[in-house]
């Protein structure tokens, strides 16, 4: 197990500051936002300094009833060896649904959804799980995310489910403590149970992070300072084992490089405090299975449970973002939150991709593309979804103000590319569009 000590998440934004930072021992990257060709100049600089590079990954879709795409893993494994790293991560979630195995058109959700915790959904996962591993070029980590809805029939709890992945692929885990509290508020699951049911020895690195709670739930925004119950699951994770690395993450609202580095310094004075009763729990548990190896490739999976998960992750996902009725034995109140939660996250990554339209439209961004997200799943990822946005704000002769409308329309304009072919829905849009920008002539 590679020893990683204490890390930070990277993130172009607070570059300068992670440069500056003492005691930073590795970082994380989205694998995502990284080209292999151009790695960024500050994170080459780390790496030319010593510091250890992890790419972190958000769309494979591990969890997802498909098997993974190809062209997803071959990316994965390009960042890896780019950026010389030990190890990749991804979730445990699912991502996208419908396709050829419900004969519905694809969906995506722009977020992480947990998945049931059934024996369909692990043996579907294991398979997918043993696929990443073979087709990359170092070790897969795989990490528990977080939760704001249950699922109906589980017949697991989250520790046998994680511990079960791990005797059956061999595969490491990412332990996340926010996560862990998250669904302790939200699911009303103990964090102390679930450590206690995981193979500690599985354990490559955990993820700190802060969130906020509103109206009884709690949102893991990775945009809020650590709070203490987060500190207190790591400490209780430290008290079992000592975990070969600790990253801090942050997406938003970076703050000031002494306030990270405030936060840096907690994360490690419970981690060192943790590490005498860690020794001690080691030595009582000594006969613990190693990990690491695949158990081997099982049975293929028969094609009627991964339609079966198929048809579940779709319904779901559908009544998210598609405006369908709840699946039956969700509560609703809480798929409505969720479903919010999806909305906000798309508007916020739209920002990041095409900043001129939050600029553009002001304070009516968001109420805008609530509008417009509404009953209106994304399909095509965020590029797209932002052009979809413009094109329908600019069909309905919107925004009121006029020099907004022109500044949207050339920014469409700009951005539209070459012409679709005409039976194409993305055609159909551009005429109208463009009927609506001539006035109908």
């Amino acid at each position: 197990m590679v020893r990683l000590g204490t890390g930070i998440g990277w993130r172009p934004e607070i570059a300068e500051d992670i440069a500056g930072l003492p005691g930073i021992d590795w970082v994380e990257v989205v694998a995502e936002n990284i080209c292999p060709d151009h790695v960024p100049d500050a994170l080459r600089r780390l790496r030319e300094r010593g510091t250890t590079v992890v790419p972190h990954g958000v769309s494979l879709g591990l969890g997802g009833a498909e098997r993974p795409d190809p062209g997803r893993l071959r990316a994965l494994a390009e960042r890896a060896e780019a950026l010389g790293s030990p190890l990749v991560t991804e979730h445990i979630a699912f991502v996208r649904a419908g396709g050829p195995l419900t004969a519905s058109p694809a969906i995506e959700a722009g977020h992480l959804l947990p998945l049931p915790r059934t024996r369909d959904a692990l043996d579907v996962l294991c398979e997918n799980v043993r696929t990443a591993q073979d087709a990359l070029p170092v070790p897969l980590a795989v990490e528990n995310i977080a939760a704001l809805i249950s699922w109906p029939g589980e017949e697991m709890t989250e520790g046998q489910f994680l511990a079960e992945l791990v005797e059956r692929t061999g595969v490491r885990l990412l332990i996340d403590v926010a996560n862990l509290h998250t669904n302790h508020v939200n699911r009303g699951e103990d964090p102390a149970k679930a450590l206690d049911e995981l193979p500690t020895s599985a354990i490559a690195y955990v993820h700190v992070a802060g969130g906020v709670e509103r109206d009884g739930v709690w949102h893991d925004s990775h945009a809020h300072p650590v709070t203490q119950p987060v500190l207190d699951v790591l400490a209780e994770l430290c008290a079992r084992t000592t975990p070969p690395g600790v990253l801090l993450e942050r997406d938003e609202d970076f703050p000031a490089a002494d306030e990270l580095a405030g936060e840096l310094d907690a994360i490690r004075a419970v981690t060192a405090a943790g590490a005498g009763a860690a020794e001690a729990a080691v030595e009582a548990g000594a006969a613990e299975a190693a990990v690491g190896a695949s158990a081997g490739p099982g049975a293929p999976v028969p094609d009627a449970v991964r339609e079966r998960l198929a048809l579940a992750q779709t319904a779901l996902l559908s009544a998210l973002v598609g405006g369908t009725p709840s699946p039956e034995g969700f509560d609703r109140r809480r798929l409505r939150v969720q479903s919010a939660a999806l909305t906000a996250k798309r508007a916020s990554v739209i920002a990041k991709v095409a900043p001129e339209l939050p600029e553009i439209l002001g304070t009516g961004y968001r109420p805008a593309f609530a509008r417009y997200a509404d009953g209106r799943p994304m399909t095509g990822g965020y590029r797209r979804d932002a052009m979809s946005f413009a094109e329908h704000l600019l069909a309905d002769g919107r925004p009121d103000d006029a020099a907004a409308r022109r500044r949207l329309t050339l920014w469409w304009q700009e951005r539209s590319g070459p012409a679709p072919l005409p039976s194409h829905p993305a055609a159909r849009l551009a005429r109208r569009v463009r009927l609506a920008l001539s006035g109908g002539r």
